[in-house]
């Protein structure tokens, strides 16, 4: 039976929609629209608590038995168990795949994230200095990929999990304000993933 996705068009949205199409699972997806507030909804909140996409449900879960997953990172972590596929056999080769993924989720996602809220912002007083801030930080965090990229191809060497949650927020570059070409390693890891067949497909989903 196919996963049921909760989701809506945006960066941690479309790295499950990415994944899922890597893996080839089959999936249904149920919009959330969070501009509407439909995240609150009560029969959401019953999977992710949060109020926040996405979440999945999946119906042949553990001992065949339906689970409920919220937070991209461990949705993304039980794909991997789930198939296989992405999410190394050992756990050395797990370290960095967590690693790359932890710095997604705590860093490459928040703080790109909040450059989203305050470029919008009209008033330029009320944004200029946390702009300015989160700007200089976001630009570390791609000298940071840029420099792991150098020699990698991918950021735990195969291609995981972790590019696949990195991949979500580096779609949004030009909203980073963001010179891809300022960055030629992370250019070359974007363009690699742009490029496949499965994110292709995970991007073009409908999910608005």
């Amino acid at each position: 039976m196919p996963i049921q996705l909760y989701t809506f068009d945006t960066p941690n949205g479309r790295k499950i929609g990415v994944a899922l199409e890597e893996m080839e699972l089959p999936y249904d997806i149920h919009i959330v629209d969070i501009g509407k507030g439909q995240q609150f909804d009560p029969a959401f909140t019953a999977i992710s608590p949060l109020s926040k996409i996405p979440a999945i449900v999946d119906p042949d879960g553990p001992e065949g038995k339906p689970v409920s997953v919220f937070e991209s990172g461990a949705i993304l972590i039980y794909l991997g168990e789930k198939t296989g596929k992405f999410w190394p056999a050992t756990l050395a080769k797990r370290i960095p795949v967590l690693e790359w993924l932890m710095f997604q989720m705590g860093n490459f996602g928040p703080v790109p994230g909040q450059v989203h809220h305050y470029v919008a912002l009209e008033n330029e007083q009320d944004r200029r200095y946390p702009l300015e801030r989160l700007m200089k930080e976001t630009h570390r965090q791609y000298a940071v990929m840029d420099r792991r990229l150098a020699a990698h191809e991918f950021f735990a060497d195969e291609i995981s999990i972790a590019d696949f949650a990195i991949l979500g927020w580096a779609w949004r570059h030009p909203r980073h304000k963001v010179n891809l070409a300022d960055y030629p390693n992370v250019q070359r890891w974007y363009e690699t993933m742009m490029a496949r067949p499965g994110v292709q497909r995970g991007f073009a989903a409908k999910m608005r």
